[in-house]
């Protein structure tokens, strides 16, 4: 480890030797799962077969290399290849054309940049603003438009809608003219997938679903009754290549590949840490961020697409025992094996079966636990993961999260703007207990006669400000001289809180009630003289400010 090279990463360090059999077998698994899935998420996204299997070469090389995480695998998955179709369709309405494509290059080069500013300014915990609802119900709306398109594959038919539910009524419409070997061929690789993950799940399923379903279509020459297949393949490893973009295009990249960078950061950064924790060693995310931001660099001047993380191919990598990023190096040695010499068998690859392995890989994504599990805890959250996972694929992935994020927002302001709220009395051992969740006017409930002790349960914001307000008058009723504050839960006040105060402290006054505030912290007592309620009397806790009071008399 001393001797590490500074650009190295932890990720490929101290391998021991008798381990490096294992991690190389691990490897081969790899890219048994890479090849099949790159090809069907490169056509998920609408570009090139070969666009997928570049993104297990150079890109995969640069992230195993400089990555911290000893496990985490970069590559293209499904999410990414959903925003990578929407977000470009919505600037170039032809997939698999060639400024789409290189609209695709350019894509990964700015979420190279998003990802080195993140880590440059240290903005991993951005990613935090990604709360479970919204990535739970975004992953699960982008599961159910692939597995939409999917369907439409398997079923060897043609939509012409624009919109999802037009689409997705095309579909059930014409599956009557479905083309029966096709559906046959789909649904064939489909159970050869799932029988093998339960009989042998450390076998390769997809691959070896995807050889079946090709010697079968290549032995009956069901390619001539209705059963596409893939095509010519280009051979050869990647060349460097600078996107021929537009700087309008350029432009219009740019939200996306910021949601593409959310998305990545919260589920990329969540496994790492992970299977970190459970295998006991260290982690740097602006390690992890750089060498993301690297491996798009390498994508984007690769003719490849962009790379994110992949949770289910770092799970098989875990499964097979591996703690290292030698089974990434050893996943882009084969695959640009495979391009170099072997590409012309790829041509004869059932596109139906591709189509099946995607959907058997997506279905995953929609986590039914995570819903029913957010509709037993709280049922605001899961309707915002509904509401997500509808928006998706009906107004489109970029404008589903914004909508998701003000759900979010909404969602926590309103829970602010009513705090938990009561009345203290005093207990045992001279403290002072919560007796009444809900302050009742006119007759609160008083620490002593004369003296009430009202607990805020949150920041006092603009949004709860009114509400507050509307409390502290309703405590001073008939024979109440004092009202003290506890402010332990009092983090911040803003501007609109602060002007409530010096309204509530000028009526009481009026009422010649007086207001204290007591257990205040350090940083609010520097906020109320900033905003000028210096002359509000602070006690350090209840039992100080009970005293006072019984000191008046």
């Amino acid at each position: 480890m001393a001797d590490r090279p500074a650009w190295l990463a932890t990720g490929i360090a101290g391998v021991r030797r008798g381990a490096l059999s294992r991690e190389v077998l691990a490897g081969v698994t790899l890219a048994a799962l890479a090849i099949p899935l790159n090809i069907g998420y490169a056509q998920i996204a609408g570009l090139p077969p070969v666009v997928g299997l570049y993104a297990a070469i150079v890109p995969l090389l640069v992230f195993a290399l400089l990555s911290s995480s000893r496990q985490l695998v970069a590559s293209p998955d499904a999410p990414i290849a959903a925003l990578i179709a929407s977000l470009l369709t919505a600037i170039v309405a032809a997939p698999g054309s060639r400024q789409y494509v290189e609209l695709s290059y350019a894509q990964a080069l700015l979420c190279a940049v998003v990802f080195l500013l993140f880590a440059v300014f240290r903005l991993g915990f951005l990613a935090d603003f990604l709360s479970e609802p919204v990535l739970v119900g975004f992953i699960a709306g982008l599961a159910i438009e692939i597995l939409t398109s999917q369907t439409e594959k398997i079923l060897a038919v043609k939509t012409t809608a624009d919109h999802y539910f037009p689409k997705l009524w095309q579909i059930i419409t014409q599956v009557p003219d479905a083309r029966g070997w096709s559906v046959a061929v789909g649904l064939g690789t489909m159970a050869v997938i799932v029988l093998l993950r339960r009989l042998a799940p450390a076998w390769p399923g997809p691959l070896i679903a995807l050889v079946i379903a090709t010697a079968v279509v290549a032995a009956t020459g069901l390619d001539r009754h209705g059963v596409a297949i893939l095509g010519k393949v280009p051979s050869g490893l990647p060349t460097p290549h600078w996107p021929r973009v537009s700087l309008a295009h350029w432009a219009a990249l740019v939200p996306g590949a910021i949601a593409i960078c959310a998305v990545t950061l919260a589920d990329g950064l969540l496994t790492a840490r992970r299977y970190a924790e459970q295998r006991g060693y260290p982690i740097d995310a602006d390690q992890e961020l750089r060498a993301f931001g690297l491996a798009n660099i390498a994508a984007g001047l690769t003719r490849s697409m962009t790379v994110g993380s992949s949770a289910s191919r770092t799970a098989a990598m875990d499964a097979a025992a591996s703690r290292s990023q030698i089974p990434s190096l050893t996943c882009a040695v084969l695959v640009a094996v495979l391009v170099t010499f072997f590409s012309g068998i790829l041509a004869y690859l059932p596109s139906t079966a591709l189509a099946a392995i995607v959907a058997v890989a997506v279905v995953r994504l929609i986590d039914v636990p995570a819903f029913a599990r957010l509709w037993r805890l709280r049922r605001s959250e899961f309707w915002i993961a509904a509401g997500c996972a509808l928006g998706v694929p009906v107004l489109g992935s970029l404008t589903a999260v914004i909508v998701a994020f003000l759900l979010s927002a909404v969602e926590v302001v309103r829970r602010a703007a009513r705090p938990a709220t009561a009345t203290l009395q005093a207990g045992p051992n001279g403290h002072y207990l919560r007796t009444s969740p809900d302050p009742e006017p006119g007759t609160p409930a008083q620490a002593a006669p004369g003296l009430v002790i009202y607990r805020f349960g949150s920041q006092l914001f603009f949004a709860n400000a009114t509400t507050f307000k509307n409390q502290v008058l309703a405590l001073a009723g008939d024979g109440v001289r004092w009202i003290v504050l506890d402010a332990e839960a009092v983090t911040d006040i803003d501007t609109t809180a602060a002007q409530t105060l010096h309204e509530v402290t000028r009526t009481l006054t009026d009422r010649g009630i007086t207001f204290a505030i007591s257990r205040v912290t350090a940083s609010v007592t520097g906020m109320l003289t900033h905003y000028g309620l210096d002359g509000i009397p602070l006690y350090d806790s209840n039992e100080a400010a009970a005293q006072a009071f019984q000191s008046t008399g």
